[in-house]
């Protein structure tokens, strides 16, 4: 079973080839392209894996996108029509999802082959449960707590669970627009980190410091007991 896994038109676009439950090849499209955060359709990363895996076009048998244009569609709705920044937003958000929807044919034609040569099925894949798949499902353990916490993506900023077997139960999730990521880009660009990803630097940094404000993030930041 060969499996591609796509990031795209969001920041670090990339690709991963799963063959047989086994992680081949993984890479961003910056590191071909030079473009940091690149957010485009990542063809160069995909013929990458398929080069490394010596596969052909035609034997991808599934495809995954790390979004899907469904996923609480409801709280998108209401967002959108809630205020002037909204449906701003909106607009370029189903700019992206047009793009995402019409994935198998960009696919095609960034590999030189005719859409109908493709056999295969595209899969579109909540934000965070992709996360948590990327990670589970090419882990060594049959059962596993599992985690996933960032900005945004699908309306959603953290979600929580369990994977076993080929299976992952969700057990929670928090919803726009509550978000411990977006605090934490805050606290970057407080400190003077403003670009898009300048986040990975300061959790570099972190571990060139003390926490001597750790009183006041915990005075800040509090479980309510869900652990």
């Amino acid at each position: 079973m060969n499996i591609l896994g796509i990031n795209a038109y969001h920041g670090d676009a990339s690709a991963a080839l799963i063959v047989d439950g086994s992680l081949v090849a993984a890479v961003e499209e910056e590191r071909f392209t030079r473009i940091k955060h690149d957010t485009s359709f990542p063809h160069l990363s995909i013929r990458y894996c398929l080069e490394t895996a010596g596969l052909r076009p035609e034997e991808i048998d599934h495809f995954a996108l790390s979004r899907n244009p469904r996923a609480n569609l409801g709280r998108r709705v209401v967002h959108a029509l809630k205020d002037r920044a909204g449906r701003q937003v909106a607009t370029r958000r189903a700019s992206n999802l047009r793009k995402i929807l019409r994935a198998k044919a960009t696919l095609a034609e960034g590999l030189g082959v005719p859409e109908s040569a493709l056999h295969a099925r595209p899969h579109f894949v909540e934000h965070h449960v992709a996360h948590i798949g990327s990670s589970f499902y090419v882990s060594p353990f049959e059962r596993a707590a599992v985690l996933s916490i960032d900005g945004f993506g699908d309306m959603v900023s953290a979600m929580w669970g369990v994977g076993e077997g080929h299976h992952l139960n969700v057990g929670g999730k928090v919803t726009f627009p509550h978000s411990l990521g977006v605090f934490y880009t805050a606290v970057t660009q407080y400190l003077g980190f403003p670009k898009y990803g300048d986040e990975y630097k300061v959790m570099g940094l972190a571990s060139y410091g003390e926490p001597e404000h750790l009183d006041v993030f915990r005075r800040i930041v509090r479980s309510d007991g869900l652990g």
